[in-house]
């Protein structure tokens, strides 16, 4: 059975190497394990051990505190009432594109994205 924080530091594995493009043969290469663990890593059916976890945050660029961020009680209960926003792809993937636009026009985007959302 799954434990909550597994699955929770799973999901932020995932959405952190789908952020930098990186598929799961290329992060288990620089962990130096078999692409067949991170999937288990992701899906919170293998818990990761701390010095793996260290492996992971320093191929994907982050903190190993990064893993952990949300599971406080009010963030989750917050996410919960809204949805699972970072288990969609689509969402995932329009995020991914937003952050890969120059800073100005990104801000204009926002700013368009915000108009749009006020008049809806």
């Amino acid at each position: 059975m799954k434990h909550p924080v597994d699955a929770h530091v799973g999901k932020r594995i995932r959405h952190r190497r789908w952020m930098v493009g990186m598929t799961q043969q290329q992060l288990a290469d620089k962990v130096g394990i078999k692409f067949q663990q991170i999937q288990k890593y992701e899906t919170g059916m293998n818990r990761v051990s701390a010095s793996r976890l260290w492996d992971v945050a320093d191929a994907l660029g982050v903190t190993i505190g990064f893993f952990f961020e949300g599971l406080d009680d009010a963030r989750e209960q917050a996410r919960a009432a809204e949805g699972d926003f970072m288990a969609d792809k689509e969402a995932l993937e329009l995020v991914r594109s937003y952050y890969a636009i120059p800073e100005a026009q990104r801000r204009r985007l926002f700013d368009l994205a915000r108009v749009l959302s006020d008049a809806a």
